[in-house]
């Protein structure tokens, strides 16, 4: 059976359009159905005896080594003449093409795209996406050649991108790779908006059908994006595409240079709690335009899209998005205090659950990040760059504020991030210190050993204290029986907590529980049936272990049931009051009694 010769070579027309461009990209998207397309790229003349082309092994916002070659069959390549050229297989992303003479190169190659979760590449009969890192190819050797993408695509697509358009439809043109690479393409069936906020032009474009209000996001999109000014000084972008994917299954958001791709549930917009995961979701990836894209590590710059992007910082380009994303929403009025406090408390009782957090530093972590994997493990011996990133960048703005008598804050810290360190400078952490020296005549070395190259340990109570605010349960809460084993709905346990009741009992992930005190329990019934105890007391696990019924005694321990709230301290002073405002840009919001204002 002859190999399918690939579809782009019947659109050559387009190739006429893009030949201004040094490297140009053509994509035929016409027959969608089965998640496939064919690409052709063609290069500008080389010298090379040995012409090396590439495909990424990760794409930008996700530390990981991911198979993007996979879906790539009948890869091929000839010269300007059209004479077939000699290619070799040298790893996972990478080609060698052998030439005897100098000539323009072009190679064309079967896509499958059909990652959609993996937010890399994904075609169907309503839509593509498309991220440079896992559809188009590129040569080290013409990396900052200016580019252009031409696509054939079904009747009644309109095509999107962070990218300039080109002078045919559906086509875009980028200054090099790493703007191609940055920029991903959504074309498809999908609902379009535009506004202004700030001065900058914003797109919202979102493919599938949901519940979800384009008037409603617009408005609150608007309201977020004129916030930027409250951290940094101009824009690195003229122009910023919100791109949303309504769908099943796939969850999840990527930042990139002028652009963001958001992931949700198709049904999950219409509820408050569901809403506000999308917005602060659209938050962070927006705050990332600065913190990832406009500066970064020294580590990850430049990319080098063929290994990993080591940097003992991306507690800073992680966390700290995490950190200020509730902020800008809350001084643009989007989300209230009392949601801005929910979100606070419970990141901080996440924390307290956590034992890895007593393992692993955000430093070590950061450095972790891409052999890191999620579950039992990471739970009870790493820390996380997010959400320990987060509270390492709330001590260090409290700090700040503390050493400079309220006169500057973490928000600085990243207005000169952004103003002297701008990609491709970079940062390491020594141009942190220098910056913290500069706003507050502190060295910092100590502070940084302790809070960062250390595991985080964080004293909450007297934190916080100093913005005038406590931490407490609601008055129904109550002292209950904890086991520290998390099982699913079959009753398999995926989390044992280190040092837990369970933990101590000589329980493991993988157990599947079948009675407690001689008696049938279900996934339903478990945590009412653990409530039936005291704290303190003793119960009987029956459970398999690698396939062997066994007993164990476990002795419950305690905590405390419902959610850690914040509020206010009785009779706040004037300076928790203005440590407060300062920290976070706006009005005391309680009463005399306590009670939130607004």
């Amino acid at each position: 059976m002859k190999p399918v010769v690939p579809l782009i070579l019947t659109f050559s027309g387009l190739f006429s359009a893009a030949i201004q461009a040094e490297v140009s990209y053509l994509i035929d998207l016409t027959q969608p159905l089965h998640h496939g397309a064919s690409v052709e790229v063609h290069f500008p003349k080389t010298n090379s005896n040995q012409f090396t082309v590439n495909l990424p092994v990760w794409r930008t916002g996700k530390y990981q080594v991911l198979p993007l070659a996979d879906g790539i069959r009948f890869f091929s390549a000839k010269d300007e003449a059209g004479e077939p050229l000699s290619v070799v297989r040298k790893a996972s992303g990478e080609w060698q093409v052998e030439l005897t003479q100098p000539t323009a190169v072009s190679v064309s190659y079967q896509l499958h795209a059909n990652q959609l979760g993996e937010r890399v590449a994904h075609i169907d009969a309503t839509h593509a996406f498309l991220d440079a890192s896992g559809v188009f190819i590129y040569s080290p050797e013409f990396r900052d050649e200016a580019v252009t993408v031409s696509m054939q695509v079904p009747d009644r697509w309109l095509s999107y991108s962070g990218m300039a358009k080109g002078e045919q439809a559906h086509s875009f043109v980028g200054s090099s790779y790493d703007v191609l690479v940055d920029s991903p393409i959504e074309t498809g069936i999908n609902h379009h908006r535009h506004f202004t906020a700030d001065g900058r032009d914003y797109e919202l474009v979102v493919w599938g059908e949901g519940n979800y209000d384009l008037d409603k996001m617009v408005t609150d999109l608007t309201k977020l994006s004129g916030q930027a000014k409250a951290i940094w000084e101009g824009y690195p972008f003229k122009r910023y595409v919100y791109m949303v994917h309504a769908t099943s299954g796939a969850r999840g958001a990527t930042e990139h240079l002028n652009s963001t791709i958001i992931q949700r549930p198709r049904f999950s917009f219409r509820e408050r709690k569901d809403y506000l995961e999308f917005i602060k979701i659209a938050s962070h990836e927006f705050v990332h335009t600065w913190n990832v894209k406009a500066y970064r590590p020294v580590g990850l710059v430049p990319y080098d899209y063929q290994k990993e992007n080591m940097s003992e910082l991306l507690w800073i380009s992680e966390g700290s998005t995490s950190y200020f994303q509730s902020q800008l929403l809350l001084r643009a009025g989007v989300i209230t205090v009392k949601e801005f406090f929910e979100d606070l408390a419970k990141r901080i009782a996440k924390n307290k659950l956590k034992p890895g957090r007593e393992s692993q530093s955000v430093a070590e972590a950061s450095a972790n990040q891409w052999a890191n994997s999620d579950g039992d493990y990471a739970v009870n011996h790493s820390a996380n760059i997010y959400s320990e990133g987060f509270l390492a960048s709330l001590a260090l703005d409290f700090s700040l504020l503390g050493e400079s008598d309220l006169k500057h804050s973490y928000r600085d810290v990243h207005r000169a991030l952004f103003r002297e360190h701008r990609v491709p400078a970079g940062f390491d952490e020594s141009d942190i210190q220098q910056i913290l020296l500069s706003l507050t005549g502190e060295d910092y070395n100590a502070w940084w050993q302790t809070h960062i190259n250390s595991p985080l340990s964080l004293d909450f109570p007297a934190l916080l204290k100093k913005a005038g605010l406590k931490m407490d349960y609601s008055t129904d809460s109550k002292n209950i029986p904890y086991t520290g084993m998390k099982p699913n709905s079959s009753l398999m346990l995926t989390h044992v907590q280190r040092d837990s009741p369970a933990w101590h009992a000589g329980i493991v992930v993988g157990d599947q529980i079948v009675a407690i005190d001689g008696l049938k329990v279900t996934g339903k019934s478990f945590d009412a049936r653990i409530k039936d105890f005291k704290a303190g007391g003793q119960i009987e696990i029956t459970l398999f272990s690698d396939d062997r019924l066994k007993s164990v005694h476990l002795t419950l321990g305690e905590q405390q049931s419902g959610q850690l709230m914040l509020m206010s301290v009785k009779k706040p002073s004037r300076s928790q009051k203005a440590f407060f405002e300062a920290w976070l840009g706006i009005d005391w919001p309680f009463d005399r009694k306590g009670l939130l204002k607004y």
